[in-house]
């Protein structure tokens, strides 16, 4: 790598050759001193630094009291670092690689002729939005703020609420050219070591030309790229990223984005909202096992009803049999093509909804759904039995609360619709089984995706206090399996604590 030269003139040329067609790169060379004149030249990008800190801190000391002989050689870049510069963060760089990352990140270098190395001064001032209300996770109950696309404020957000040294934060660079940071979040003393090892080794594998999102992150970092269920999670509300590092788990704050990406991840965390520790269990436990049961008819609901009303019509009730049949009559499709016409029409209203302009959105969605049912309905191209399935479905995939999950079962449905329609209730129980023999072949390093549902007992059960059903926060005194076992307690054992929670 090469290294900064200690002729100022060489250094400058080199970087007008770099930057050059750069016009938003500011360059400029002044003098200080005043019984020995030295020059400086520095550089910066234009419109994200922070123009205050560069004038107070920088120009206005530089000029106003450095009126002295500051020396020669390296003492006086020194001297300048030491006693005249007043900015906080200040660090020597040795090479120009240094300089090109630190002035495109937003920080401010300082060089001086007869000097081998630069001043880098934090100044970085992006433009970015303030915390806003988050849009995807939303609740009832619970903190409102969401994070933002400026990776310094996600990271304030989550030490906001967790103020304990134990929380580490390991910042690594990914990218060849975006150079995004990427910062690594944990509890040094709850996360299982051979985990973030994992962790920090495949950041540092991750080959790519730009990180412009978390999402470019997950899929970087997922083993089983064929499958369609992710095995990482997402998140923009900083109370859920706080409770999963609380939990072992470890995050991972990229800059650029408005969603951190949280590792491992189980089947069950996606069923999991941030409301439900804020409500009481009895109503949160309901509303969990109304996402499971939603969950399997989404996947479900459509190839059970071409397994049945196509080869097993004898297993419907005879009324509801005939009632089938008799709005089937005069519709020119067979039940799999009404099913897929349906289907494919909510997905597209769907898309629709979400490219549209938020106040447009739900009453294209709403509207859309009822006018083309009831046209379809009316023109003779599908049954109404069809269209209250499809509307069912739907409906059941909007009721859970993670999107990326939302997808896999998406795509897992037509496999069920495929074999169903070949197969009859055979295939329907054959798609459901090769579905559930996938997800239990996943692991989220080294945690099996179907846990606490398989191997269990490695936890002592415990982790099933928080799957399905929710009990009370006093009884879950375990943190879950991604926590290292030597510091499992998340909530200590003792009269004072647990009564205090049952107040």
């Amino acid at each position: 790598m090469e290294k900064i030269s200690q002729s100022l003139e060489e250094t400058v040329k080199e970087l007008e050759k770099v930057f050059q067609d750069c016009d938003d790169i500011v360059k400029r060379r002044f003098f200080v001193g005043e019984e020995r004149r030295l020059e400086i030249f520095m550089i910066y990008t234009d419109n994200i630094v922070d123009g205050g800190a560069i004038e107070d801190s920088i120009m206005t000391n530089l000029m106003n009291r450095s009126r002295f002989y500051l020396g020669e050689g390296a003492g006086s870049l020194r001297k300048l670092q030491e006693e005249i510069i007043s900015i906080g963060e200040l660090e020597e760089i040795t090479t120009m690689q240094e300089i090109y990352d630190a002035v495109l990140l937003g920080d401010t270098v300082l060089l001086m002729d007869g000097n081998d190395f630069g001043l880098q001064a934090s100044t970085k001032g992006f433009p970015s939005r303030g915390v806003g209300e988050a849009n995807t996770e939303v609740v009832v109950q619970g903190p409102k703020d969401s994070f933002t696309e400026l990776g310094s404020i996600n990271i304030v957000l989550i030490r906001r609420r967790i103020r304990d040294t134990n929380l580490k934060v390991k910042r690594k660079k990914v990218g060849k050219r975006s150079k995004t940071d990427v910062a690594v979040m944990y509890m040094d003393d709850i996360v299982r070591k051979e985990v973030l090892q994992q962790v920090l080794d495949a950041l540092d594998n991750v080959d790519m030309d730009g990180l412009l999102d978390s999402g470019y992150l997950q899929q970087m970092l997922e083993r089983k790229w064929l499958s369609p269920f992710p095995q990482l999670q997402m998140t923009e509300r900083p109370d859920k990223a706080a409770s999963a590092i609380l939990e072992g788990r470890i995050v991972l704050v990229s800059d650029n984005t408005p969603f951190v990406v949280m590792v491992p991840a189980t089947l069950n965390v996606f069923f999991q909202a941030a409301e439900d520790y804020y409500e009481r269990w009895q109503i949160m436990s309901f509303v969990r096992m109304m996402r499971y049961v939603a969950a399997f008819l989404a996947v479900a609901l459509p190839g059970l009803y071409i397994a049945l009303t196509v080869f097993h019509p004898s297993m419907l009730p005879t009324a509801l049999a005939l009632k089938i049949a008799e709005t089937r009559q005069n519709i020119p499709f067979p039940v799999v093509g009404e099913v897929l016409i349906m289907e494919l029409a909510f997905e597209l209203l769907r898309e629709a909804g979400i490219r549209l302009p938020s106040p447009v959105s739900s009453t294209i969605g709403i509207v859309g759904g009822i006018i083309i049912g009831q046209a379809a309905v009316e023109a003779g191209i599908v049954s109404p039995s069809v269209v209250i399935v499809s509307a069912l479905t739907g409906i059941c995939t909007f009721v859970i609360p993670n999107i990326a999950i939302v997808s896999g079962l998406r795509l897992s449905k037509y496999l069920v619709i495929l074999l169903s329609s070949i197969l009859g209730i055979y295939g329907f129980w054959l798609a459901l089984l090769l579905i559930l023999i996938h997800m239990a072949g996943l692991k989220s390093f080294g945690i099996p995706f179907l846990y606490p549902f398989c191997s269990g007992s490695v936890n002592d059960y415990q982790d099933l206090k928080d799957s399905i059903f929710r009990l009370p926060l006093f009884m879950m005194k375990k943190r879950p399996i991604f926590a290292r076992q030597a510091e499992d307690r998340a909530i200590r054992k003792g009269g004072k604590e647990k009564n205090v929670l049952r107040k």
